[in-house]
């Protein structure tokens, strides 16, 4: 199973520049985080066309001001260098499917 990359300030434009990126930005300390954390997991493991990355915004306050997160978890959907799409909350794994397959459209 592919795990989530750990993304911040340094990599973050590198990781997300090609293909489509699913960014989970969260906390250690938020219930909602931990609760989508394997169903992202899960999902990096089935969809092998889709990275997936992560945020921590407690290390990495400057990316999250740049995607303006103010609530979390928050996920941001990027193809090819650009936010195309974004979920706030916890989602279930078939809606989250569901938009990642429709961001692959866009």
């Amino acid at each position: 199973m592919m795990k989530p990359i750990e993304l911040t300030s340094a990599n973050f434009v590198d990781e997300t520049a090609a293909g489509l990126t699913v960014v989970d930005f969260w906390a250690s300390w938020c219930g909602p985080c931990k609760m989508l954390a394997p169903i992202v997991e899960e999902l990096s493991g089935e969809l092998t066309d889709v990275k997936f990355g992560k945020v921590n915004v407690d290390k990495e306050q400057e990316l999250a001001a740049v995607f303006q997160v103010d609530a979390i978890p928050t996920l941001y959907f990027i193809k090819d260098g650009k936010a195309i799409n974004k979920m706030v909350g916890l989602t279930a794994k078939e809606t989250l499917k569901k938009m990642i397959e429709a961001c692959q459209r866009a």
